[in-house]
């Protein structure tokens, strides 16, 4: 008799005490390597970051072809001059190849933060146009395509966020 009054008890509670999750969210997924690369403002400062860059490495490419020229000139005339001279030679040229390095670490550096710093600011002038448009459709949560295994095409909101974008930042 006590285990048919636990088991009522257990049955009552569980029946009457469980809340009934609603899996009414409505979930989106957009493409965010395509929005920075097909929106008007995306497509300026990738611009910006591609022209600083192609500057960046034909500049690096000249200083490479002087040090190699000079590496060179001190081999063809490495018998002629005295050894001491050579040492001497030999680390000025070591100290032009650690310089050049270190020039090309340092523009890699600068393109790379000036390449997050533009990111950052292109999402801070996107993040309002999104959360409009989210408001208006009534999406609750919105997750990069990247991370979404399968979803139904019309749940990627790409297309409609690029138009939207591209109308106000025209």
């Amino acid at each position: 008799m006590i285990r048919y009054k636990n088991l009522i008890i257990v049955i009552f509670v569980l029946f009457f005490n469980t809340q009934h999750s609603n899996a009414r969210d409505n979930i989106a997924f957009i493409n965010l390597d395509i929005l920075i690369q097909e929106t008007n403002l995306g497509k300026s400062f990738l611009d910006e970051i591609k022209i600083q860059n192609n500057k960046n490495i034909n500049e690096l490419k000249k200083k490479e072809l002087e040090l190699k020229n000079d590496e060179e000139q001190l081999n063809k005339i490495k018998n002629i001059i005295s050894k001491d001279e050579y040492e001497i030679k030999l680390n000025s040229l070591r100290e032009k190849i650690n310089k050049f390095r270190n020039k090309k670490n340092e523009m890699v550096k600068n393109i790379q933060q000036k390449r997050d710093s533009e990111i950052e600011i292109f999402f801070s002038k996107i993040n309002p146009i999104i959360q409009d448009y989210m408001q208006k459709n009534s999406i609750d949560i919105l997750l990069d395509q990247k991370n979404v295994f399968i979803g139904k095409s019309t749940s990627d909101i790409t297309d409609k966020l690029l138009i939207e974008i591209n109308l106000r930042f025209n």
